[in-house]
């Protein structure tokens, strides 16, 4: 079996579209939304390439202290002063008609 120049031609052609394929393919899967796929289908023969199923974690729990809450201080009190009662005045001296005695020599 010999290779004519026509027939490598052909090979050659088609391994240059599959190599430029496969590196079109793999630089469109830089990014990790863009899926491809490879499949040969034959009668009794199903061969499929495709990228690994891509499984997230779920984030981690992000734990984080409330906002503060601020209260109005409460309105001012006005309470009316208590009564004051005052009592008659106080006298400090001695009773009257203390002065007014007999015994001291007050005659009339």
């Amino acid at each position: 079996m010999s290779l004519t120049r026509s027939t490598f031609f052909k090979w050659a052609a088609a391994g240059a579209v599959a190599a430029g394929a496969l590196f079109t393919a793999a630089s469109a899967n830089a990014r990790g939304d863009v899926s491809w796929s490879v499949g040969i289908s034959a009668p009794g023969v199903a061969v499929g390439v495709a990228a690994p199923p891509v499984y997230y974690a779920p984030p981690p729990p992000v734990y984080y202290r409330p906002a503060p809450v601020y209260y109005a201080p409460p309105p001012p009190v006005y309470y009316r002063p208590a009564p004051v009662y005052y009592g008659p005045p106080a006298y400090y001296g001695p009773p009257r008609g203390y002065y007014r005695h007999h015994r001291h020599g007050h005659w009339r």
